[in-house]
């Protein structure tokens, strides 16, 4: 007979419940004292039992007969605030000190601040002191109002790790600054705890971990000798309200998420707590380093994403310059499809730096899923010489693994993280700057009455004010475009000045920022001009492409400045808008809006992409048409490409063509008398006109071929030059040519469409492309009728679809009913509305 219910499951179901309920106390720590300063008694918030400081032995008497501290009430609480510790303080305008009785080794030592106006005239903004313990500057003249007023809080917390020798107590001493009467010294709440030796310190049997530096990395080891402040201890993937963690006995704040800190807005966040975690336990050894609770979350990039392999899962953090720092990162694999080393493989930067190549979690867990670890680094940052007390940024990022040979998932993960600033061996500080300050908080003014009188006179003072302010800026912008011009002709070129009033204009440094130091990893495209990167901009909100002139490319140059003169004047829904420029340390840059889906050749051939339909290809080419109609007839001056093909017919997430690369573009003749302008000849081989190319005489009807060439790779999906083709298939333009011709237009389309294309829209859209590649340009359709074509290509499609037939004669263009610019520019397929003057001023694509 079966039991009623297994007994290993009845154990095991018995034993989570158990736990949940009673929580283990992973370390019990010896030494603990926890101080409410500034008053009597004992008291609990609920998570700690708070002990008065006042008429205690750890309290010293002040040295050389200075005043007694005193304990004062806070004037004034904000409801938010919790009473204990922030109702009281101990300050003073002398030096205090504290001396812990505590056993040999490590400790937490955590301070708790609440920067406020107390009674008996301790004003907020005179709080200024210096804080040191065993030796080690803790912090040096710590403006406690200043750094809550920069990080927007009330209460400021601080804790450190400090070892202790054999016969030696933990001492504490509160030094007001020196240079003002006023400076004080004050604090709301001390706590000391006992750690365990090998928590974050390294023990005698560890070979130490890596210093993460250029290609540098050696050993290293946190030994007794420095102390450590905890920057950052941060819960991975979780939400803003998500419910607090307990530590494992030492009362470690693990309440604090990365949403403030990543910068992938593309992440993805992972929670395991409503996974069954009963046959999935999660085991920490020793089990004191993390709570459980922290290894069921995470964040990755989504396993399933297309563009990962182009991504990285970025986090960065403001720290201060001139420090070591150790971070740790913690990992538990508890996805079920990961079972063994080398399932899921990833890599790892620290600073732009490779901290990791081959990251496996199986293989540093020894196949064991549901196992926590950790890994330790430490990076250096360098002093910097800027001004100010600017923070630097520590940038941890993970890279899904390259070689998917090695690894069923490249998808990198993080459950969680610590990073801990290391004081400086020599001099034992560990001490940043006070921030810059947002605002100077002792200027108020006394507010006034105000007459009628008074309103209007400093309303005409205003008003009076601007217009002269308005004059001057006038009179300003135009010397200064006087000394450009001059300077531009001075420098015998016929660059003009950069349009920086019509594109933003980026630094070099935040350029390198966005593209993580030009890191390879983020190239999505190679050309003549150069690389080009995704990064992103506006604090990590905002994708962009930038593409990077080659260093000593005369040539680039001229097409840098030539493409940012003609973006920065066109914005059209199918032209790939500029964003801005970086023309800094002789580099030359240009950032565009991102386009999800790459170019139109990534999804015609030699791809991975699926392929597309082709009602698809259809509204591509008419949207890619539509941009060069505007080019060619719409914007103020007839502008030429010159350099048409599918690479740089760019798509965005929703599939709407954009035409791009503007570097070889030309502006058009001007006047009646000539019809051409006389140049030397630019292009791509395959897609060049082939008029051009003998006469140097480029015309718009040169773009109007290499997309004739477009329409055909649109069709066949094939390059427009194949050399293992047959001899009469070389060439595209000539093969499609003779098929339209002869018609066996059938024969040359891509097999992945076969028997979808209706034979009437197949023969319109040959005639047009066709059309395009005639050897006379004069005879060449102009893009306006290679537009309506193509959308009377896709009503024929369309119309086919549903199971209607339309005869189409060879003059159907001719003599159908002809549609105006309005009409085409306002069809069903059409992605925008209103005609295409109102267009070439005003339409704005929008952000990806």
């Amino acid at each position: 007979m079966e039991p009623l219910i297994n007994f290993r499951t009845f154990i095991t179901t018995l034993l989570y419940f158990s736990i949940s309920l009673f929580p283990l106390q992973a370390y019990d720590p010896v030494d603990r004292y926890t101080l409410n300063c500034g008053t009597t008694g004992n008291s609990t918030d609920g998570e700690r039992t708070w002990t008065g400081d006042t008429n205690s032995k750890l309290l010293l008497s002040p040295q050389n007969n200075n005043p007694t501290t005193i304990s004062v009430p806070t004037t004034s609480q904000k409801p938010s605030i919790n009473k204990i510790p922030y109702s009281t303080a101990r300050l003073s305008h002398s030096i205090f000190n504290y001396s812990f009785p505590v056993t040999q080794g490590p400790k937490f030592l955590r301070l708790f601040f609440y920067p406020s106006t107390y009674s008996n005239g301790f004003n907020r903004y005179d709080a200024s002191f210096t804080v040191v313990s065993n030796g080690f500057t803790l912090l040096k003249d710590f403006n406690a109002s200043l750094n809550a007023d920069v990080e927007g809080v009330d209460t400021l917390f601080k804790e450190y790790a400090i070892n202790v020798g054999d016969d030696q107590r933990l001492d504490l001493s509160f030094i007001p600054s020196s240079g003002n009467s006023n400076n004080y010294a004050f604090i709301n709440g001390i706590e000391v705890l006992s750690m365990p030796d090998d928590l974050y310190y390294t023990s005698s049997t560890d070979p130490g971990f890596s210093l993460v530096e250029s290609t540098i990395i050696p050993a290293y080891t946190i030994s007794t000798n420095v102390a450590l402040e905890t920057d950052y201890r941060i819960k991975v993937g979780v939400q803003a309200n998500s419910p607090n963690i307990q530590d494992t006995g030492m009362l470690r704040n693990w309440n604090q998420n990365d949403i403030d800190y990543v910068r992938t807005p593309t992440s993805r966040h992972f929670d395991f707590v409503s996974e069954d975690l009963i046959g999935r336990n999660i085991t920490v050894k020793p089990d004191y380093i993390a709570p459980k609770d922290l290894y069921r979350t995470s964040r990755d990039l989504g396993i399933n994403a297309t563009l990962n392999k182009l991504l990285n899962l970025t986090w960065e953090f403001p720290v201060d310059y001139g420090f070591y720092y150790l971070i740790r990162l913690h990992f538990c694999e508890l996805d079920p499809s990961i079972t063994i080393v080398g399932d899921r493989v990833f890599i790892i930067y620290l600073q732009g730096n490779v901290a990791e190549d081959h990251a496996d979690v199986m293989k540093w867990t020894q196949d064991q899923n549901g196992l926590a670890v950790q890994r330790n680094y430490t990076v250096y940052i360098p002093k910097s010489n800027n001004k100010g007390n600017k923070k630097a940024s520590l940038s941890l990022q993970l890279h899904p693994y390259a070689d998917r040979r090695d690894t069923i998932y490249s998808d990198p993960f993080l459950n969680g993280l610590e990073i801990f600033k290391i004081s400086d061996v020599g001099s034992k500080n560990l001490a940043g700057p006070n921030p810059d300050p947002v605002q100077n908080p002792n200027k108020h003014q006394k507010k006034k009455s105000i007459s009628g009188t008074t309103i209007i006179s400093v309303v005409l003072g205003i008003v009076f004010g601007v217009v002269l302010f308005s004059l001057v800026l006038l009179f300003v912008f135009r010397q200064k475009r006087k000394t450009e011009l001059k300077k531009a002709k001075s420098t015998n070129t016929q660059n003009s000045p950069l349009p920086s009033g019509l594109c933003r204009r980026f630094s070099f440094h935040q350029i390198r920022t966005a593209t993580n130091n030009f890191d390879e990893l983020f190239i999505i495209g190679v050309g003549g001009f150069g690389h080009v990167y995704k990064g992103y901009i506006d604090n990590g909100l905002t994708p962009v492409a930038i593409k990077r002139l080659k260093p000593g490319s005369q040539q680039g140059e001229n097409e840098f400045i030539n493409e940012i003169d003609l973006l920065s004047n066109l914005r059209h829904v199918h032209l790939v808008s500029l964003i801005g420029y970086c023309n800094d340390n002789n580099e030359m840059i240009i950032v565009y809006d991102f386009m999800t889906r790459g170019t139109l050749q990534d999804h015609l051939y030699n791809t991975d992409n699926p392929e597309l339909s082709w009602k698809q290809r259809l509204k591509i080419s008419i949207g890619a048409a539509r941009g060069l109609h505007y080019l060619h007839s719409c914007a103020k001056r007839t502008i030429i490409h010159r350099d048409v093909k599918s690479t740089n017919i760019l798509l965005d997430e929703k599939w709407i063509a954009k035409v791009s690369d503007f570097g070889l573009s030309r502006i058009g003749p001007s006047g009646v008398s000539k019809s051409y302008v006389s140049t030397v000849v630019k292009g791509s081989v395959g897609y060049l006109d082939p008029e051009y190319y003998k006469r140097h005489r480029l015309t718009e009807k040169s773009d109007v071929y290499s997309f004739g060439v477009v329409l055909f790779e649109i069709l066949c999906a094939r390059p427009p030059i194949l050399r293992t083709a047959e001899k009469n298939q070389v060439s595209l333009a000539d093969w499609g040519t003779d098929c339209y011709k002869s018609g066996t237009l059938e024969t040359m389309v891509d097999p992945s469409m076969k028997g979808s294309i209706a034979p009437e829209c197949l023969k319109k859209f040959g005639e047009i492309a066709a059309s395009c590649l005639v050897d006379d340009g004069r005879m060449r359709p102009s893009m306006n009728d290679v537009v309506w074509t193509l959308e009377f290509a896709l009503q024929l499609q369309e119309t086919a679809d549903q199971g209607q037939h339309v005869a189409v004669e060879n003059d159907d263009v001719k003599d159908g009913p002809k549609k105006d610019e309005d009409e085409v520019f306002s069809s069903k397929s059409a992605t925008y509305s209103g005609n295409v003057s109102d267009f070439s001023k005003s339409a704005v694509m929008s952000l990806d």
